[in-house]
């Protein structure tokens, strides 16, 4: 379980191909705090530690895993949203977010509004997900609120230290992001239409 809070950036280092799977190892400010078998958020996607190595760890994403993410577009050089697991004796400073992704969404629009910043995305909508305005939902596991909704497309406002903290400053038209819908808006949705 995260709250989309991004702790820190990560590098890849690393991609090596294993049959189907990928394994990315990432240099990270909290490499040397991380533990084998613990949970880690890479752009929202959650994945295992398996190998620690001074200030770099291993994980390993599988097929299914890759085919519903943007984690397969990943290369050497590329930067990773990090968000460990929640600590229950915490705040929830973002909201539910299980690591979870839904699907991916294109990038439509990306504005600079004098001091902060608009991304509109587009999604399939055949899943059955949706967003509601002032509603949640995590971009690259970044936890966001939906400022405008429509059937399959929504628009989050960044503030500039989302915007300079994150890798949403090197997200650009054209590109994928992953989707975490709401957890609470899914099981409405599907009571919904059930």
């Amino acid at each position: 379980m995260f709250t989309g809070i991004i702790e820190t950036l990560g590098e890849i280092t690393a991609v090596q191909a294993e049959g189907t799977n990928l394994h990315y190892t990432i240099h990270s400010a909290i490499s040397n705090e991380l533990k084998i078998d613990q949970s880690v958020a890479h752009n929202g996607v959650c994945l295992t530690v398996v190998e620690l190595t001074g200030d770099t760890y291993r994980v390993t994403a599988i097929e299914e895993t890759l085919q519903k993410t943007n984690l397969k577009t990943l290369a050497v050089g590329n930067k990773v949203n990090l968000e460990r697991c929640m600590q229950m004796n915490g705040r929830l400073d973002g909201h539910i977010v299980q690591g979870h992704v839904d699907q991916t969404a294109v990038c439509i629009k990306r504005a600079e509004l004098d001091g902060s910043w608009e991304y509109r995305f587009k999604y399939d909508a055949a899943p059955g997900n949706v967003t509601v305005e002032k509603g949640s939902v995590c971009v690259n596991g970044i936890s966001l609120t939906v400022v405008g909704s429509a059937d399959d497309e929504f628009s989050v406002f960044i503030i500039p230290y989302t915007f300079e903290h994150t890798n949403l400053h090197e997200v650009n038209v054209g590109d994928a992001v992953n989707i975490e819908f709401d957890i609470i808006g899914k099981y409405v949705a599907r009571l919904v239409n059930r």
